[in-house]
């Protein structure tokens, strides 16, 4: 009886120290704490949101054929609606945005600004 006893209360022990030794308070598929703020640096400021981004053209050859662009991540055609402006325009490398008397020409392969303030260089208002 004593023997049973003690096999069963080291087997108790086992299986407290086991279920310590397993129990996990975080879950294994996040990164670690503190990382994030590692990654973007601990003084950096948080990212300015960019200005439209003209990402693809799609011109038709045909007569009457369409023309098509994607602005951040939006299709849009000439004579759509893209953030309260009006597209005037698709051409074969750029697009023309107009805000009342306030035209603004997005152009393919210019990188966004970098700067809150600074106009984005493929954003070229006329």
């Amino acid at each position: 009886m004593r023997r049973t006893l003690a096999a069963a209360g080291a087997l108790a022990f086992a299986v407290a120290l086991a279920g310590g030794a397993c129990a996990q308070s975080a879950d294994p598929t996040l990164p670690p704490p503190g990382l994030d703020t590692l990654a973007a640096g601990a003084d950096a400021p948080p990212p300015v949101p960019a200005g439209p981004e003209l990402q693809s053209i799609l011109v038709s050859n045909e007569p009457g054929g369409r023309r098509i662009a994607v602005i951040s991540g939006e299709m849009v055609w000439q004579g759509s609606r893209f953030q309260g402006a009006v597209v005037e325009k698709v051409g074969n490398d750029r697009v023309v945005l107009r805000r009342g008397k306030v035209r603004e020409t997005l152009r393919l392969n210019e990188q966004p600004a970098q700067a809150a303030g600074t106009p984005a260089p493929s954003a070229r208002q006329e």
